[in-house]
């Protein structure tokens, strides 16, 4: 659908520079655009590698499964099912951290991982001899819908798209919205928490 919706939009401004003798703009537009997307491709390539790096290197010295650690009354408190020591935690733990950071493309691997970890969980529930269950395969669990409203709350200390799409931009002061960030994001996963939690009832 949005390949049509592009498809439409484009075709729409060349009809239109052609109808008004504008033809060569549409043609320098493309050109600079196409400049322009390379350069911030270049910018946000570098920002993703170094911080991708760095929690990787956390991963490994176990900075990581100290971190979980450090997180486990909130995650007593958000995912009590999810038993001590399961896999699912450290990789919901990494991306926590990568999306306070503010690296979504850093916490989509790990987020991919903890529902997968999740769906194997809720599996092993399905086999518990004795086990009676209404609910059918495929039905996201409770720890999977929060996890997932948690995510897109996305709570952000420091934004780093934002910041690095600012600068690249030429802002004065790119780091200017990590106040705001760190307020809307922190109000709206409090928001997603509460609603989990009712409708989790």
């Amino acid at each position: 659908m949005l390949n049509y919706l592009w498809a439409f939009m484009v075709l729409v401004g060349i009809i239109w520079a052609g109808f008004h003798g504008n033809l060569n703009m549409v043609t320098e537009g493309a050109l600079n655009a196409a400049k322009e997307a390379v350069a911030l491709c270049i910018t946000m390539l570098g920002v993703m590698s170094f911080w991708t790096g760095i929690l990787e290197i956390g991963e490994k010295a176990g900075l990581i499964e100290r971190l979980s650690k450090a997180m486990e009354p909130l995650f007593r408190f958000l995912f009590p099912r999810i038993p001590k020591g399961h896999p699912a935690r450290e990789h919901i733990s990494t991306n926590l951290i990568a999306n306070i950071l503010g690296l979504g493309w850093a916490a989509t691997p790990a987020g991919l991982r903890a529902m997968e970890s999740l769906e194997e969980l809720e599996e092993e529930r399905r086999k518990e001899k004795g086990r009676v269950t209404a609910v059918p395969k495929g039905t996201a669990s409770n720890e999977m819908c929060t996890f997932l409203i948690i995510n897109i709350s996305s709570l952000q200390l420091i934004p780093m798209n934002m910041i690095a799409y600012r600068s690249q931009y030429g802002s004065v002061n790119p780091t200017a919205i990590v106040g705001p960030a760190l307020i809307a994001t922190l109000f709206s996963t409090i928001v997603g928490v509460i609603f989990c939690k009712i409708a989790g009832r």
